[in-house]
């Protein structure tokens, strides 16, 4: 990783009551079917994220985390409840300019070198300039990734490829970024690296993060951290700010 990592000595961003909120779910319920019964998977979880902040969800396998994530998204509908990013509603033309993901299996293209991995994410607006190609190779030199910009990511290690999701989740300067277990197929070291460099990045940038681990370490290291249990959110160490 390079010696200019924006997460060395980087330190909790203090709270404040006036920050905006990015991101706001109110009573979401969400159920599916199975055979002849239907599973209430959510059960009027409520969330409120404000600019800036970092929060954490944990919760035992099955516990409706990735269910969570992808009604936040809106890459799913909720059958009850509503979800606000900033003062309006999510949709598919304002999810690329508006939030950043970054998942457990990296979803890179194979058949594409680090720096056009991160310019996918340019090119779900508009086709990409001088200036996208200028910030994708500043992003992934932020991630330690500078000498490695034409490798493919089968060239790539597994700590390597996530910091170019990381960087691709960046790119269009999101106000929200949704990370489902980012470390979840890295070794102890490598993910530790890459939750360091997250957190890094998002506080640098002012960028809301949502993180959803099973690691209580990953965790303690957001500003605030949630437990979802039984279809709805509680707190396990509220931040004395929000």
């Amino acid at each position: 990783m390079s010696t200019d990592d924006p997460s060395k000595g980087a330190t909790r961003r203090p709270a404040s009551d006036d920050a905006p909120a990015v991101l706001t779910a109110c009573a979401v319920q969400k159920s599916y079917q199975s055979g002849d019964r239907r599973i209430a998977v959510l059960c009027g979880a409520d969330l409120t994220v404000n600019s800036g902040e970092s929060v954490s969800i944990r919760g035992e396998s099955g516990s409706g985390k990735s269910t969570l994530l992808h009604l936040l998204s809106g890459l799913d509908d909720v059958d009850a409840g509503t979800i606000t990013w900033g003062e309006a509603g999510p949709t598919a033309n304002r999810r690329a300019r508006y939030l950043g993901m970054v998942f457990q299996s990296f979803y890179l293209i194979p058949e594409l070198d680090a720096l056009q991995n991160v310019l996918m994410a340019s090119r779900m607006i508009a086709s990409p300039g001088a200036r996208d190609r200028a910030r994708a190779k500043d992003l992934l030199a932020r991630v330690g990734l500078a000498e490695r910009m034409t490798h493919l990511p089968s060239q790539l290690s597994g700590g390597e490829r996530q910091r170019v999701a990381v960087a691709r989740a960046l790119m269009n300067g999101p106000r929200l970024i949704l990370a489902d277990e980012p470390t979840g197929n890295l070794d102890e070291h490598t993910g530790d690296a890459v939750i360091e460099l997250l957190l890094g990045l998002a506080r640098e940038t002012t960028t809301a993060l949502v993180l959803v681990t099973h690691n209580p370490t990953h965790a303690a290291k957001t500003d605030r951290e949630l437990l979802l249990h039984e279809g709805v959110l509680r707190a396990v160490r509220p931040s004395s700010g929000f």
